[in-house]
């Protein structure tokens, strides 16, 4: 397999962000890092073309540490995905509902299905991933256990689904960005409507992030998202993570743009890439 037909995703094969590699580059072949860094690391390295990297969930947030390590991984973002998220709890082949004591879980999925885990009145047992959880209850066979995992999963692994789309809520998608190392990335075609993704640090003057974002609003652009991190632990230095709609050399928002500079010690854009049709409604 050449390097160009690689995804990288964070996670054990089967997890949810593999299922998004399979579904929307089926021509790349996906792998599995640790942990974000790796991820990043492996495409900075060529190792990989692409990165797959989950952000955000319908249900429970933000995916935390990812937003602040975006604008260190070196990596551009030129697409976004919505994926909606499905999940399974499997036993091992011949385990039945009833002798289920223990459900093997990584927290963010276990916080998705709460109804069904306060019915079945089990033991939560956390994992490092939703794949990782299948991976180890097809390693140590238990008839009282069980995992909450993407059907992928039990496929690869080998498990039986007792329970399908356990999720508490029908609405439970995820939103992915599919990152290049190409510093430099086609721009999207023209007419398409896009997202510009950016990462700034407000000068260290009273008011500064209010003066900072005050030509967004004068000039009409609609801000999708601003989080917030501190850099290096310094509580004086709080970086800002956003998204809005438009290009940079859309007129109004290049005005914006210029105004954040004036007020800001360091701007620099991440990505422009295609709204997804999810956005409205159409996905």
């Amino acid at each position: 397999m050449t390097q160009a037909l690689r995804i990288a995703f964070q996670g054990e094969p089967g997890a949810n962000s593999d299922e998004a590699c399979r579904a929307y580059f089926p021509d790349y072949a996906s792998v599995g890092y640790a942990a974000f860094e790796d991820a990043f690391e492996a495409v900075k390295t060529g190792e990989c073309a692409l990165a797959m990297i989950p952000v955000e969930n319908s249900i429970a947030g933000r995916v935390a540490d990812v937003h602040h390590l975006l604008p260190s991984s070196g990596l551009r973002i030129i697409q976004e995905l919505f994926k909606p998220i499905h999940f399974q709890l499997m036993v091992n082949p011949g385990a039945k509902l009833e002798d289920v004591r223990t459900v093997i879980s990584m927290p963010f999925a276990a916080g998705q299905c709460r109804r069904l885990l306060r019915k079945l009145k089990v033991a939560i047992e956390p994992a490092h991933d939703t794949a990782g959880s299948a991976m180890a209850l097809a390693a140590h066979p238990d008839p009282t256990r069980a995992a909450i995992a993407p059907a992928l999963a039990a496929e690869i692994y080998g498990l039986t689904i007792l329970m399908r789309d356990i999720e508490d809520e029908t609405h439970n998608t995820t939103r992915f960005l599919v990152m290049t190392a190409d510093r430099d990335p086609p721009a999207p075609p023209a007419g398409v409507r896009c997202v510009t993704s950016f990462a700034f640090r407000v000068r260290n003057i009273p008011a500064a992030l209010y003066k900072a974002l005050g030509g967004f609003a004068t000039n009409g652009v609609n801000m999708t998202k601003l989080e917030s991190y501190m850099e290096n632990g310094a509580f004086t230095a709080t970086f800002f993570y956003a998204e809005v709609d438009g290009r940079p050399e859309d007129p109004s928002l290049a005005l914006a743009l210029e105004e954040l500079k004036f007020f800001s010690d360091h701007v620099e854009v991440l990505g422009v890439y295609p709204a997804d049709a999810f956005r409205d409604g159409q996905g």
